[in-house]
């Protein structure tokens, strides 16, 4: 069992708590407008209609007290778009079965894809593929915001490829259609194994009566083109005929309930007693500033099983902590950072990554790194071999991985320690996370040193002044781009959690994983020695 020398009272616990606190008020007040989806008008003009909103029909979808772990809630942040992309995505568990769930926000727009709704709804895709989840489409859309159609045409053909390859693969997929479902997407119920359609609700068509009207000459109601009741008694496309959205959503539940459905993995093996030590202290142990180092073991020790590590090669290496523990009852290796990454570190991950493949077990990835080692000494030393040793083994790892960042991710420290271009099945951040290729000071220094000696090769005399305008304007951009919020905004993680609350998500998606089969690699590329 792991030993914590965290002091809660201390002036830098205390310090960071409050900072953490701070930024997690923020983010409360965002997803806040991320549930108002379009806006209180549009709210109640929906439910004035009789209508509920995505996260009713989730919430209703969804087995009773079941957990749902939404994904990307606060995408488009800071963008032209609203807060959360007009479309509600995460896991949950309909009729026993865990699902990734995709529900179109129809207060926003009317449910029109932008080209942030096309990329959240297909990363939820990405998720239900490699964990062998089923697909729940909650669907009221009016297709692809035109005047955005440039940014989405072509790359939104990927939504119909991906719900067939699910079919194919035998990852049932299902589309419960609530309204409108044009244009393309009207492929969405087209695509999927099972199609559920509310009367004198549901309309699904290629196009309305308006572009029927121009292209055809054809004079056709709503009904008459793609209402529920057409589909069901005509057309075949609608496999079930719902009276009205909860008959609908009872009949997705049943779906799922008669799918017979088996996960691969093995599940929870260990005991799933909870950490000895508080994690109400995590806000504490995270520092606010992202320079200043704190202790992995002390993170490991409020999310795992009894704060029960099993720490591997703990005298080498010492700067990445790497050994087994369970979470939940899922058994997991774990990486986690505690400073730089030298080449002792990374000959320690590549055999550890390697280990872990050869007994199945999932690996765990905690991030708080400022990359890989420079410097006269470690280039000559051979870094960057030692390096590509471990991003070697973290590319060709076949084990699930979740990566959770918990402070700094920079340079290549992101790739070796499993960030986003290494496709681990769930990546969750902080909310004092920072990533960039390097910080803002060192980038700012880079730019500076290059565009002084450029100026001296050409004879010049170097503008001081304007360096150090452009050093801070530098600094303020990459500070601006490096926090968290801007980075889950971009997707490039599944969004922002409470520290508090990383061991329960770490526990939905290891479960998630294990729909799948666990299964390691048993060959990697070459490794340079």
């Amino acid at each position: 069992m792991l030993r914590s020398r965290f002091d809660p009272g201390a002036a830098h616990a205390v310090a960071n708590r409050e900072a953490m606190l701070g930024r997690l008020a923020d983010i409360d007040a965002l997803l806040a407008r991320a549930r108002l989806g379009g806006g209180a008008r549009y709210v109640e003009r929906h439910h004035a209609r009789g209508k509920l909103l995505a996260r009713e029909r989730i919430e209703l979808l969804c087995d009773p007290d079941a957990p749902f772990l939404e994904l990307s809630p606060l995408a488009a942040n800071g963008t032209e778009y609203e807060v959360g992309a007009a479309v509600v995505t995460g896991v949950g568990v309909v009729g026993d079965v865990e699902c990734v769930v995709i529900a179109h926000d129809p207060t926003v727009r009317g449910g029109a894809a932008n080209p942030y709704t096309l990329q959240k709804s297909l990363r939820a895709l990405d998720i239900a593929a490699q964990n062998r989840l089923p697909v729940v489409n909650i669907v009221e859309s009016g297709g692809a915001d035109l005047p955005r159609q440039s940014e989405i045409f072509v790359p939104g053909g990927r939504m119909f490829r991906d719900l067939t390859r699910l079919s194919a693969a035998g990852i049932p997929t299902v589309a419960l259609v609530f309204g409108n479902s044009t244009a393309g997407g009207a492929y969405v119920p087209g695509t999927c194994d099972y199609a559920v359609m509310v009367r004198q609700r549901a309309k699904v068509f290629l196009g309305g009566p308006p572009l029927v009207k121009v292209a055809t000459g054809e004079d056709a109601d709503d009904e008459e083109l793609g209402g529920a009741e057409m589909h069901s008694r005509i057309s075949g496309l609608s496999d079930h005929l719902a009276t009205d959205e909860h008959d609908c959503l009872r009949a997705g539940r049943e779906i799922l309930a008669h799918l017979r459905w088996r996960k691969l993995g093995p599940g929870a093996t260990e005991p799933a007693d909870p950490p000895v030590h508080d994690p109400e202290e995590l806000l504490g142990i995270a520092s606010a500033d992202h320079r200043i180092p704190f202790d992995a073991r002390e993170v490991i020790a409020r999310v795992v099983d009894g704060s029960r590590f099993d720490e591997f090669k703990p005298l080498y290496g010492s700067s990445l902590v790497t050994g087994w523990a369970s979470v939940h009852g899922f058994p997991v290796a774990i990486l986690a950072n505690n400073g730089v990454l030298f080449s002792e570190e990374s000959e320690k991950a590549a055999q550890f990554i390697q280990l872990a493949n050869r007994i199945d077990t999932p690996l765990l990835f905690l991030q708080n790194t400022s990359g890989y080692m420079v410097g006269r000494a470690y280039e000559q030393g051979g870094i960057i071999k030692d390096g590509s040793k471990m991003i070697n083994a973290v590319a060709n790892s076949t084990v699930p991985a979740i990566t959770v960042m918990i402070g700094g991710s920079f340079g290549a420290g992101n790739y070796g320690m499993c960030g986003r271009a290494y496709e681990p099945r769930f990546l969750f951040t902080w909310p004092n996370h920072r990533i960039a290729v390097m910080g803002p000071q060192q980038l700012a220094g880079v730019l500076s040193i290059v565009a002084r000696a450029a100026a001296e090769a050409r004879g010049q005399v170097y503008d001081e002044a304007a360096d150090a305008l452009m050093r801070q304007a530098v600094e303020g951009q990459i500070e601006r781009e490096s926090l968290a919020l801007f980075a889950t905004a971009r997707l490039w993680d599944d969004g922002i959690i409470d520290p508090r609350d990383t061991r329960t998500v770490l526990g939905i998606a290891l479960s998630a994983c294990h729909s799948a089969e666990v299964r390691g690699a048993r060959t990697y590329g070459v490794f340079r020695m």
